[in-house]
């Protein structure tokens, strides 16, 4: 399928446009524009229901979550409802940022993908149930990115976000460091070639750097059309092809220059939500969770306060 795209279309287009936050000059750094939000896979390896992860978010000050769909999915199967989780979120004054889900929507196989966009199909649909707005679209179903074959990429995101709309639920492409579409530059490509206005991408500090991408990248996009970026920390001691997603660690405790980035994500218009996501079992296996989201708060809190020096401090 070839794409007809016009200028004013590619301007408006993702958060690829280039950002006006590069007209404004340089701002003084203040974390109050942004949400301070709670990605469940932080607490991942406590197990808990759905529900639990929900109040115990709320509980620990966080502003917004984000759910993984197979854990809804679970206490459905077990006899709740969608809705319930919908107003117990609202209830508890959260933010849904958005639902972690994972199909083959991009697969070259066509039949593998048609399944893949059924199943996004259904997971937006669950998005919407509970109130949300946006889910996670990592692309699964192929090895590796095909310079030549971006434009073909595009048309496959184009097909999600068209889902999306029937929905009123936007699926954010995402990078992931060691998968992939690991390039910050590629993920451009595919969000600007869908030409479609509600293309957007899901950022990770630790997934640019484990990719090899320059945080000065960052300056060439919209961050006002960003709704949330991941919020972690990755040790310096560790060479960065090796490192894995369980060595992610709290904003501050590694090497990422947050006194750099968020002054940088500010200027750009970025005023999202920045969302702690670790998988570090090191965390689950020597602390309780409840001290582990007060951690989890506390650290994001002070990353985006600059309270830290160069790299955030501890």
């Amino acid at each position: 399928m070839k794409i007809e795209i016009t200028r004013r279309e590619m301007l408006r287009n993702s958060g690829i446009a280039l950002a006006a936050g590069g007209l404004m000059g340089t701002t003084s750094f203040s974390p109050r524009p942004f949400r301070v939000s709670l990605n469940t896979s932080t607490i991942r390896g406590y197990q808990l229901p759905v529900e639990k992860q929900i109040d115990l978010c709320a509980e620990a000050g966080f502003d917004g979550i984000e759910l993984w769909v197979s854990d809804v999915e679970a206490y459905v199967k077990q006899g709740g409802t969608v809705a319930e989780l919908g107003r117990r979120i609202k209830q508890h004054g959260l933010v849904l940022e958005n639902i972690i889900a994972f199909s083959t929507w991009m697969a070259d196989d066509a039949v593998e993908r048609a399944a893949g966009i059924q199943k996004m199909r259904q997971d937006m649909e669950l998005t919407a149930g509970l109130g949300g707005k946006y889910i996670a679209a990592p692309v699964q179903g192929i090895s590796a990115v095909v310079k030549q074959k971006l434009p073909e990429y595009s048309d496959r995101y184009r097909v999600i976000l068209e889902e999306g709309v029937q929905a009123d639920v936007t699926p954010l492409l995402e990078l992931w460091g060691g998968g992939a579409l690991n390039q910050l530059s590629d993920t451009a490509a595919i969000t600007i070639g869908a030409a479609h206005p509600n293309a957007s991408m899901l950022l990770d500090f630790y997934h640019l750097y484990r990719g090899g991408n320059s945080f000065d990248s960052l300056r060439q996009l919209n961050g006002g059309v960003l709704p949330v970026f991941h919020i972690n920390d990755y040790p310096g001691s560790i060479p960065r092809e090796a490192l894995e997603d369980a060595d992610r660690v709290f904003p501050g405790d590694g090497s990422c220059p947050f006194d750099e980035i968020l002054p940088l994500l500010q200027e750009i218009g970025f005023r999202g939500a920045f969302s702690i996501e670790l998988f570090n079992k090191t965390y689950w296996d020597s602390t309780d969770v409840v001290t582990l989201l007060k951690k989890s708060y506390h650290k994001t809190a002070a990353a985006l306060s600059n309270k830290g020096g160069k790299h955030g401090g501890s």
